[in-house]
């Protein structure tokens, strides 16, 4: 694995672990990456926490494509393929690059900018009890870290011909915390809010966005209760701090189905969803994916 993709995960792992973890984006055109059909989603976003949609052209078979060691989410038909990159909150503005393998042909590489995005800032003073763990909650937020490493790498078959990954909002609501608001608690910098959160009272019913695989349910440190859903090619759905969950692990949803309903579970300081997405193993702004 590359240094990157090392960066990348311990990045990722802290953001996981967050108190809680909704802005929308214009698309940046670029060469590789034409101006996105405001019929399509997600939404192309070429800045941290965005989405790259990077045409791959003809193919009569589904080109494979990576960014490191990590696949992409690729959909579309042998008349043009599309690859879908999650940019993470911490990358660079620059330069980036994919691999691409297509049958019958070698690998390539194909580039695309990450153009700078300013994120805002929220100070906050807190009791230093919510900000430095204990031993014991530290070595259970570890153990739980391990556990969420598996469940992240979930890589399963992309959705069949699919070109629009238009989800339903989860539960109805106002957005309480924007994705990418940088924290600073007691004068102590932390990860990027990596997600959606939508305020709503406790027992309101949360859905499916997409249709879905239960790929694990449990009580977190951080989250409370949560569920993860798998949409198909590393497009992954995590729903925390449930009051009740109501599915359990390998079980299909349709979209719209019930999976549990809204709560105070875990760290947090009122009922709330806090609802993300990753692609990629990288979380990217759930509004991409979601009607202006």
């Amino acid at each position: 694995m590359t240094t990157h993709s090392n960066n990348r995960r311990s990045a990722l792992f802290a953001t996981l672990g967050l108190l809680a973890w909704p802005a929308s984006f214009a698309a940046r055109p670029t060469a590789s990456s034409p101006t996105a059909s405001p019929e399509v989603w997600p939404r192309a976003a070429q800045v941290p926490g965005g989405v790259a949609r990077l045409s791959l052209g003809p193919a009569a078979l589904r080109p494979a494509a990576h960014t490191g060691d990590v696949p992409l989410l690729v959909l579309g038909d042998a008349s043009d393929w599309t690859a879908l990159v999650g940019i993470p909150l911490a990358a660079v503005p620059g330069e980036a690059s994919i691999m691409v393998q297509t049958e019958g042909k070698g690998p390539r590489q194909m580039a695309y900018t990450i153009a700078p995005k300013r994120y805002s800032e929220q100070r906050l003073k807190v009791s230093p009890k919510t900000v430095d763990l204990s031993p014991q909650d530290q070595a259970r937020y570890e153990r739980e870290r391990d556990h969420q490493a598996v469940v992240i790498a979930t890589f399963s078959t992309p959705l069949p011909q699919a070109s629009t990954l238009r989800m339903q909002v989860p539960v109805p609501g106002r957005r309480s915390s924007s994705f990418g608001l940088r924290r600073v608690f007691n004068g102590q910098a932390r990860n990027p809010h990596s997600g959606m959160d939508i305020a709503a009272g406790t027992g309101t019913p949360v859905t499916a966005p997409l249709p879905g695989r239960v790929i694990d349910t449990g009580d977190y440190f951080f989250n409370g209760n949560t569920v993860w859903l798998d949409h198909g090619g590393g497009l992954l759905t995590m729903y925390c701090h449930l009051s009740a969950t109501d599915v359990k692990t390998g079980d299909v949803l349709k979209t719209g189905e019930r999976l549990g309903a809204v709560g105070a579970t875990g760290r947090v300081t009122g009922p709330h969803l806090h609802w993300g997405v990753m692609l990629n193993r990288t979380m990217v702004d759930p509004a991409l994916f979601l009607a202006a």
